[in-house]
């Protein structure tokens, strides 16, 4: 029998801020996959199992491009016409056009390169740190810590002014938020678009040591560069922001897992994996069916729309103990945070060094660190919002 589910979710449990919505893990419960009809009629599907989701990352018979992507799971847009992705923007594209951006790009986000990044990465944190200390014992860690980090590593690795940063993170949120109004995110848009225009046309001039200028030597056009540089400057802010935040509101509330973290450092790299795990931000993805495809029993027709809920995948049962506990000492690996196939973020390595210094050296700088509001006082994101995470953070210590 095939499971139905009514309606996709728009809100958490009350007091289960980390947890996905409880419709979405009712649901997997039933079935790894469910029939779902999207707001505007359409059939589609919505997949919450990890093996389910897992294979259809992985499967080009699943198309990531944009002008098929008609149907929203919570907004009924009608018969508006969806152009295809604008160049370089490669994350809603297939092969061989997503090749072409990512390929150039593969060497300049590799482990090693990203480790070499640490001591920077260290420095960066460290003046936060001292910055917090100053102005404490009482800051929003959104401002004062998670989004500043991301934001200056981001725009040097990319050649971004520093002064310009402020200008990215309020425009990026509005992109990724969930609040703004469609013409508040189509004006933003345009913003960042104009300024990363004059941006590479600026590294054409005169280019300077970072990725941007790098790929100036290569065939990719400036449109195209333009388009990439909004993919990784968006990717690289937004996500590992909302990782820090998130990850420390829920680092707080389990205070034994706090515990554990300060006094051995050693479980740095696990802690991040489960974090990444536990509260996978970029909690949905959305696949177009290229033709018809048997999976889990069922046929999902060529032009069905299905919904990957990420965030579920990696609270599944089958494959993860205890899936809904914060576990640092957890063994069970292997989580889609990341996302999974050709797709998978190529700026993970420099989010996990962002996570691996951050993270302990705030748990160090302040060992008294706690809310400064009640838990359910602490401002989130809504849940249509594409990155999932808090707006502001306040926290306090013993000074």
């Amino acid at each position: 029998m095939t499971h139905t589910l009514p309606s996709m979710p728009t809100s958490r449990t009350s007091g289960c801020p980390f947890d996905p919505p409880k419709e979405l893990i009712d649901a997997r419960e039933q079935s790894p996959i469910s029939r779902f009809t999207f707001p505007d009629g359409h059939q589609g599907w919505v997949v919450t199992g990890y093996d389910l989701t897992r294979s259809i990352l992985a499967d080009p018979r699943f198309s990531s491009r944009r002008e098929l992507m008609h149907h929203h799971p919570v907004i009924d847009y009608g018969d508006i016409e969806v152009p295809p992705a604008p160049p370089g923007e490669f994350l809603l594209m297939d092969e061989p056009q997503h090749g072409r951006y990512r390929k150039p790009l593969v060497g300049k986000f590799t482990v090693r390169r990203m480790r070499l990044l640490t001591e920077r990465v260290e420095q960066i944190t460290a003046e936060h740190l001292d910055a917090m200390e100053k102005a404490g014992p009482t800051v929003d860690l959104v401002t004062a810590f998670a989004k500043p980090i991301p934001a200056i590593v981001i725009c040097e690795l990319l050649g971004v002014p520093y002064e310009d940063r402020g200008f990215f993170q309020d425009h990026i949120d509005k992109f990724l938020g969930g609040e703004a109004s469609d013409e508040e995110v189509g004006t933003a848009y345009v913003a960042v678009q104009q300024y990363l225009a004059e941006l590479v046309a600026a590294k054409r001039a005169n280019p300077t040591d970072d990725v941007l200028s790098d790929l100036l030597d290569s065939d990719l056009t400036d449109e195209e560069l333009q388009g990439m540089a909004l993919i990784l400057l968006s990717a690289g802010f937004d996500t590992t922001a909302n990782m820090l935040a998130l990850g420390t509101f829920a680092l707080l509330q389990n205070p034994d897992q706090t515990a554990a973290l300060r006094a051995d450092p050693s479980l740095t790299d696990q802690a991040v994996e489960e974090l990444l795990r536990y509260l996978t931000v970029a909690k949905q993805f959305f696949r177009v069916a290229l033709e018809d495809v048997e999976l889990g029993g069922h046929t999902i027709t060529a032009g069905s729309t299905v919904v990957l809920a990420l965030n579920t995948a990696n609270r599944d049962p089958a494959r993860f103990t205890d899936p809904h506990t914060l576990d640092i000492h957890r063994q069970d690996g292997g989580h889609l945070a990341f996302s999974h196939g050709i797709h998978q973020c190529l700026g993970q390595q420099l989010a996990r060094v962002e996570m691996r210094v951050a993270f302990p050296a705030l748990l160090n700088r302040f060992p008294t660190l706690r809310l400064a509001v009640p838990a359910e006082q602490v401002a989130l994101r809504p849940e249509i919002a594409d990155i999932y995470g808090v707006k502001s953070l306040p926290v306090t210590w013993d000074a």
